[in-house]
């Protein structure tokens, strides 16, 4: 519960530091989608049946430690990402480039070219992990993966769109972070 409510709040805080201009109620991202409140849900009641009917899996110590980091890492990359990106940050992926957009590559974008995605990723995956729970550990990473393999084509459509050769080169150099996802392909 602490994680994912320093992550709500995070959300809305950085926005409002970094980008006050798109904060709303719907930066909380507690709206997110109904699949996210059934992801939650699913993760809260399997931990619960577990530790009633099997709770020596919920005592893995190393386990959950490993989940605790993968949580603070993620927590700690996507809060470094929108930082860096600034107002060129959006929970929305945007069709139409602002006259301010620019296209950011210092900082954790020079390791990543999602480095948000590639938090929110191991923060997901990281809280099933501390809970230790084996069966949304793996649903959500399948879940995850797939909808971040969606996110990401549809976003660098638009970049490439907006920044042409520069966003293609900078596609070439540095990779999603993202396991097994390429993003979009381009046809030269």
């Amino acid at each position: 519960m602490c994680s994912l409510s320093l992550f709500h709040y995070s959300e809305y805080l950085v926005t409002a530091v970094n980008n006050p201009k798109s904060l709303s109620l719907d930066s909380f991202l507690l709206n997110h989608s109904v699949e996210y409140t059934v992801a939650a849900l699913s993760s809260w009641i399997e931990f619960t049946l577990e530790n009633i009917f099997w709770p020596e899996l919920k005592q893995i110590t190393w386990l959950s430690a490993t989940g605790l980091l993968m949580v603070v890492f993620g927590e700690c990359l996507r809060k470094a990402a929108m930082f860096t990106a600034g107002s060129n940050f959006n929970h929305v992926v945007q069709n139409e480039k602002s006259e301010t957009h620019t296209l950011v590559t210092s900082g954790v974008y020079a390791w990543f070219r999602h480095p948000s995605y590639v938090g929110w990723f191991y923060w997901s995956i990281g809280t099933q992990v501390v809970l230790c729970n084996p069966i949304c550990g793996v649903s959500y990473a399948l879940t995850v993966w797939r909808f971040f393999r969606d996110r990401t084509e549809e976003e660098e459509i638009s970049l490439i769109h907006f920044f042409g050769d520069e966003y293609l080169e900078y596609k070439k150099r540095v990779p999603t972070g993202l396991p097994f996802i390429k993003g979009v392909k381009v046809e030269l």
